[in-house]
């Protein structure tokens, strides 16, 4: 990772995979919401959570967490309560108050609620079998 001291705010959990993982250090607004939007735009499923995928520190992480690993995917993953910028930044660049928040294809899904429901009505598999980095085409 890249610039001079300090920890970056902006990390993906533990367990994600090495490729997602951002380098920017943000520390502006428009830092932040650049940094969100490049993670979006690279990851085909992107959830930003309370805790990690290992650690949830919320219960509506955790069950957004096991709705995923039901359907057997990969996905990557930021925990807001790392940074305050994070935690505001991703509930204005989504205009959605609450978090978790899933993005997939680069397109906010939602909630904990509309996951849940999407899951039991079975619309949400075939978004997650569809899901493919945002800027894939962009080349």
């Amino acid at each position: 990772a890249g610039g001079a001291g300090g920890r970056s705010w902006l990390s993906t959990a533990a367990d994600s995979h090495d490729d997602f993982k951002p380098v920017v250090k943000a520390s502006g607004d428009g830092e932040v919401s650049a940094a969100i939007d490049a993670a979006v735009k690279r990851s085909p499923i992107m959830l930003f959570m309370k805790g990690t995928p290992a650690q949830p520190m919320c219960g509506f992480s955790q069950q957004v967490v096991r709705i995923l690993h039901a359907h057997g995917v990969d996905f990557d993953s930021m925990n807001v309560l790392e940074s305050d910028a994070l935690r505001s930044g991703i509930k204005e660049y989504s205009q959605w108050p609450t978090i978790p928040q899933l993005y997939v294809s680069g397109e906010f899904v939602g909630g904990c609620d509309i996951v849940t429901s999407l899951h039991q009505s079975g619309e949400l598999a075939d978004m997650l079998a569809d899901a493919k980095p945002a800027d894939a085409d962009a080349a």
